[in-house]
């Protein structure tokens, strides 16, 4: 676990068991995340230098997206990889019984409208789930991430502001 600059306020209730929709929606009024992350490794241990850095701004309004801005790159010694998304994307929110599930209205286009031109999957899935002191960003959406497969998963502790970088 690295050190980070980071900043969270959560002003939400997490439920443990079922409810409606809307239910969960007014449990879940607001999420207000802002981070910085980076770490530094070894590829398999003992490989190449990778530096990972991710920075982000996720707020959120039970199922309405306020602001999304999230880079997640992967340097590596002559080259790197980047992974963006933000609101010109069309997010659409849908919350959980454990956080929010983050999609796109049209991943196709908003592959396109990147300039990608290579087929890779054209989904976009980020889950954020708060487990204990911790919140868990779990992405799949490789739609946005150019010649990256997917953007990076890490978990934050709202404590003290640690990343970890989840392999």
């Amino acid at each position: 676990m690295k050190n980070a600059v980071f900043t969270l306020t959560l002003t939400a209730v997490l439920l443990a068991g079922g409810g409606s929709k809307a239910a969960v929606a007014q449990a879940l009024p607001a999420l207000d995340l802002q981070v910085q992350c980076t770490q530094t490794k070894r590829e398999d241990g003992d490989g190449e230098r990778l530096i990972f850095a991710d920075q982000g701004r996720i707020k959120l309004d039970g199922d309405n997206v306020q602001e999304l801005q999230w880079e997640s790159s992967l340097f590596r010694a002559d080259h790197g990889f980047e992974c963006s998304i933000d609101k010109d994307d069309q997010p659409q929110v849908e919350v959980t019984e454990k956080g929010w599930r983050i999609t796109l209205k049209d991943a196709v286009a908003a592959r396109t409208q990147r300039g990608y031109d290579f087929d890779r999957s054209y989904q976009c899935s980020i889950r954020l789930e708060r487990e204990g002191e911790m919140v868990h960003i779990r992405p799949f959406c490789p739609a946005l991430c150019g010649s990256r497969m997917n953007f990076t998963e890490l978990k934050v502790n709202v404590t003290n502001g640690k990343c970890e970088y989840v392999d």
